[in-house]
C-alpha cells in the first residue's frame, strides 16, 4: 500500500474536523529547551500539525532544531522556510512557497531553483504553496525580508484573482498571511473571496489572537488556521485548546469542494 503523504494527512485532518489548526514554531523565538513543553501542549490541545521556520536562524542550527522537534513530535513537522538555509532532512514536508502577492523575482521563482535539488536530495515532500501577504497595519518581518508589497486589505477581488492564478498554475495550497505579529489579521472578506473562487485549501495566519478571530476566518471558509506569535505570548494549554476548539465548533460557510491533489 502506498504511504500517505503529509499533504494527504493535512487534508484528512481538515475533512474530519471542518478546519485544521497548525502551530508555527519559530526557532528564533522558541528555545530548543522549551520544545518538549510546546509539543506536549500542542498534542493535548488537539493541534493538527507544526510549521517550523523563522527569519534569521542559520542552516546548521535549523537542522539540529528540526531533528529535536521531529524526535519529540507525533504531529507532522512541516517547513515554513524564511530562507533557503531552512531546509532539513527531518522535515516531513516543506511548503514550497512562492510569494505571489509581490513581484520580487527571487521569491516568485528564483531561490526555488537553488532549493529544488536540495529538497529532492533530502527526500523532503514539497507542497507547492501560493503565499499572499496582506496589508496588516505595519511593515512586518515577512514584508521587510521579502522586499515585496502586500495585497490591499480592502480589495478582496484582487486577492481572489491572485489566488486563482496560483491555482491555475498548479499550486496545491494557498496561504494568506498578515505576517508575524500583524496588527490586523487577514479580513474575512478576503478569506471568503478566495474560498468562493478557488478549490485548493486556504491557510490563514498572522494576527489571530482570539478564538473569535479564528472562528470568523473558519466561517469565511479557511481550511487551516495558523497561530504563532499569539501562542508565544500566551504559552498556555487552556488558551491553545480554546483556539483549536474555535476551528471545530463553528458552522463553516459552504464553499467549493477542495481538490484532492
Amino acid at each position: 500500500m502506498e504511504a500517505v503523504t503529509t499533504y494527504e494527512q493535512l487534508q484528512r485532518a481538515r475533512q474530519i474536523a471542518g478546519a485544521g489548526f497548525i502551530v508555527l514554531v519559530d526557532p528564533d523565538k522558541t528555545p530548543q529547551a522549551r520544545l518538549p513543553r510546546v509539543i506536549d501542549q500542542c498534542v493535548q490541545a488537539g493541534v493538527d500539525g507544526i510549521f517550523v521556520g523563522g527569519s534569521l536562524l542559520n542552516g546548521a542550527a535549523f537542522k539540529a532544531y528540526v531533528a529535536t522537534l521531529k524526535a519529540l513530535s507525533p504531529l507532522p513537522v512541516i517547513g515554513f522556510p524564511g530562507s533557503i538555509n531552512q531546509i532539513a532532512p527531518d522535515l516531513d514536508a516543506i511548503l514550497y512557497l512562492s510569494i505571489i502577492s509581490g513581484r520580487n523575482p527571487d521569491y516568485l521563482f528564483g531561490r526555488h531553483i537553488q532549493a529544488a535539488p536540495i529538497i529532492k536530495a533530502m527526500g523532503v515532500e514539497p507542497i507547492s504553496t501560493g503565499y499572499m501577504l496582506v496589508e496588516s497595519g505595519h511593515i512586518t518581518t515577512a514584508l521587510y525580508m521579502s522586499n515585496t508589497m502586500p495585497l490591499p486589505r480592502r480589495k478582496p477581488d484582487v486577492a481572489a484573482a491572485t489566488a486563482l492564478a496560483a491555482e491555475m498554475m498548479g499550486m496545491r495550497m494557498l496561504f494568506t498571511d498578515g505576517g508575524s505579529g500583524a496588527d490586523h489579521p487577514v479580513p474575512p472578506e478576503i478569506v471568503s473571496a478566495i474560498t468562493e473562487t478557488c478549490t485548493v485549501p486556504l491557510i490563514v495566519g498572522g494576527g489571530l489572537r482570539t478564538p473569535s478571530a479564528v472562528e470568523e476566518r473558519v466561517r469565511a471558509g479557511a481550511g487551516f488556521v495558523v497561530v504563532g506569535t499569539a501562542f508565544e505570548e500566551q504559552p498556555d494549554t487552556t488558551y491553545l485548546a480554546e483556539m483549536v476548539d474555535a476551528t471545530r465548533s463553528c458552522v463553516v460557510v459552504p464553499h467549493r469542494a477542495f481538490a484532492s491533489s
